[in-house]
């Protein structure tokens, strides 16, 4: 079953250690990410984000119980587990497989998971325009037109440009 929860991002390695020392090795965390290009002085370095920040998913057959998300409330690394994880597994399990066909071979989702969310306006997340907010004007087959400020411009879709609706 699986189970939401928020940790404390730099505490990550910790949450994982504990809570598998508590459930045994055959519990599954999945957590979508993204990777990002940013030049640093001359050298390009590659940055790894989650893409839900502090929210990890865990799986094991232990967090059907209810006493069991209790007992190990506590461990080093967790702030809380969302409630309600019992009555919405279709949704995670759906929103996870979801996820999962949008990775590439690395594990890092694509371009074109955010690409089916944005309606209006988005900020890219990666490439030259990284931070930087538009206006969706017009989709087409391969290229988005868009507005930046005053200025319209089309990007191509085919370039592995990152971009989040807001």
């Amino acid at each position: 079953m699986w189970a939401v929860a928020k940790i404390k991002r730099k505490n990550l390695n910790v949450f994982k250690k504990e809570l598998t020392s508590k459930t045994g090795t055959d519990i599954k965390f999945y957590y979508p990410k993204i990777q990002q290009h940013k030049y640093l002085g001359k050298k390009l370095k590659k940055i790894e984000n989650y893409i839900l920040e502090n929210y990890i998913f865990c799986y094991h057959e232990k967090f059907s119980s209810i006493n069991f998300t209790t007992e190990v409330q506590f461990i080093k690394g967790l702030d809380y587990f969302l409630k309600g994880h019992t009555k919405h597994q279709e949704e995670l399990t759906s929103f996870i497989n979801y996820c999962k066909s949008f990775e590439n071979k690395d594990g890092y989702l694509t371009s074109a998971f955010f690409k089916t969310m944005v309606s209006k306006k988005a900020q890219f997340v990666s490439g030259p325009f990284t931070n930087v907010m538009f206006e969706i004007i017009e989709r087409k087959k391969n290229k988005l037109k868009i507005l930046i400020g005053n200025i319209v411009t089309t990007v191509s879709d085919n370039k592995n440009y990152l971009y989040r609706p807001i």
